[in-house]
């Protein structure tokens, strides 16, 4: 079974001018100064991300995609058309930040495009690089705000983390309780250390620190199964 593909803002922006009637206010601009051939937004995509295109050519067509957006008041199409313009250079960023901190999609898409028609407003007839000026802001605003939202990943022991944090620069302390004979550990061992020194030690390395590997060994020829003591290993204020 396989997983119906993913539906998300840019693609239905990227069905919706199928299903209209083709709009015309672009002209290619060769730097003559007479009229240039008309194109409509399918022939000018291309060119908007022809880097072997002239420079002046294509920011050009930006400022008259700009214009002609901020003149859609009775929504004519070329807002959406603005929109539809800009995906193949807002897509790109927007798979990367979804990779990057696991964002949701749909927020990711959703962000960019408002930036990006908040933007267009700002692009004046003689703005450098608007097209530069308008991803940008675009993904900019993306990026910030996928890694504000950054997901909390879980780790195997919460509460043991979150102790640890807040308790950390505490104290530790190890107790071993032998039993009352001859040869064993009698009396209560109580060692107390700092946190950090301790923790991921076994209890082999804890003898060994604190000159016990006698007393252990000793403790360890008694026979199999037979308890000889315990330790435990708890946090302790410094107070």
């Amino acid at each position: 079974m396989t997983s119906p593909p993913y539906s998300g803002l840019f693609t239905r922006v990227e069905r919706e001018p199928a299903s209209r009637e083709p709009l015309t206010g672009l002209r290619l601009d060769d730097g003559s100064g007479a009229p240039g051939t008309g194109l409509t937004p399918a022939e000018a995509r291309p060119l908007l991300y022809d880097r072997s295109a002239s420079a002046a050519r294509r920011d050009a067509l930006w400022h008259q995609i700009a214009a002609l957006a901020r003149e859609d008041t009775d929504g004519n199409g070329w807002r959406l058309a603005a929109v539809w313009l800009a995906l193949p250079g807002l897509r790109r960023h927007a798979f990367a930040i979804v990779d990057r901190f696991g964002a949701d999609r749909d927020d990711v898409e959703a962000e960019m495009l408002t930036a990006y028609l908040e933007a267009l407003p700002s692009i004046e007839p003689h703005t450098p690089d608007p097209g530069s000026v308008l991803l940008r802001s675009a993904c900019t605003r993306a990026w910030n705000t996928a890694r504000q939202a950054r997901p909390e990943r879980t780790v195997e022991d919460i509460q043991n983390t979150v102790d640890s944090r807040r308790d950390r620069g505490a104290l530790w302390q190890a107790e071993f309780d032998g039993i009352d004979r001859p040869d064993g550990l009698a009396a209560t061992l109580r060692i107390t250390v700092p946190a950090g020194r301790t923790e991921g030690l076994r209890l082999g390395a804890l003898a060994g620190e604190w000159g016990l590997t006698g007393q252990i060994a000793g403790a360890c020829r008694f026979q199999r199964g037979r308890r000889v003591g315990t330790l435990s290993l708890r946090p302790r204020s410094r107070g």
